[in-house]
């Protein structure tokens, strides 16, 4: 039992709610916020458990407020786009396109809310910890620890408007950033289940000229758009 206890005493001290952390915390903010559009290369990694993880890649659009447009280059060429009101998944070579209602009450949930946006790292996260520098980050790096306000913590129902829901995907989110610039250098969202994805992001644009056109989705001729569940879209570009 005392094996237990220090055990979670040494988790706990693992992290460190500090200046730095929360200037951090801010200095992302700051800089994403000044931005009406992004652009950046990404590549996206999906973990379960023992499994092989999938890796893919491609280039990103981020739009105020509450757009974006996913380009993957590489397995497969595939599609991920949000206008704001529906998402859409297009795979060119199954000749069908998902589309779904954003749900509002979920988007805050997601780290990517932030680069749209349609949320700030203090209302979706309940606590931020700076971990030590040895760990996860690259040299001139950082990275916060965020522990989000869903199931399960403390501050599940703080900061949530009338309407939203408290429900509780992630279990942490790991935000690795330049100290100097404050751009975002990856985000890991760890899950329930040993469930892991994580964006690597590069080339940050900032404010680069993106016509609205850019992400409105028309459907090509003949391909068909399949409606999907209302209780599957959260605006997370998971594609898989």
């Amino acid at each position: 039992m005392l094996l237990v206890i220090l055990a979670a005493f040494a988790w706990a001290g693992l992290g460190h709610t500090t200046d730095e952390a929360q200037t951090l915390a801010r200095k992302i903010e700051s800089r994403y916020k000044s931005a009406q559009t992004l652009g950046a290369t990404f590549l996206e990694r999906y973990s379960e458990g023992r499994r092989t993880a999938e890796v893919e890649s491609g280039r990103v659009f981020f739009r105020r407020p509450g757009r974006m447009r996913w380009e993957y280059e590489a397995p497969e060429k595939k599609l991920f786009l949000s206008d704001g009101r529906f998402v859409w998944f297009y795979v060119p070579s199954d000749r069908t396109v998902t589309r779904a209602r954003v749900k509002g009450s979920t988007d805050w949930r997601t780290p990517l809310a932030l680069l749209t946006g349609k949320a700030n790292l203090s209302r979706l996260c309940g606590r931020i910890e700076i971990l030590p520098d040895n760990i996860h980050g690259s040299a001139g790096h950082a990275v916060l620890r965020c522990i989000p306000r869903g199931e399960g913590h403390p501050d599940r129902a703080k900061g949530l408007s009338a309407g939203e829901s408290p429900e509780g995907d992630f279990l942490e989110v790991l935000l690795e950033v330049d100290r100097t610039t404050g751009d975002l250098a990856s985000v890991l969202v760890r899950q329930p289940g040993g469930v892991e994805l994580e964006y690597r992001f590069a080339d940050w644009e900032f404010n680069p000229p993106l016509e609205e056109s850019l992400f409105q989705f028309a459907a090509p001729i003949g391909v068909a758009i399949v409606e999907a569940p209302s209780d599957s879209a959260g605006g997370e570009p998971r594609t898989h």
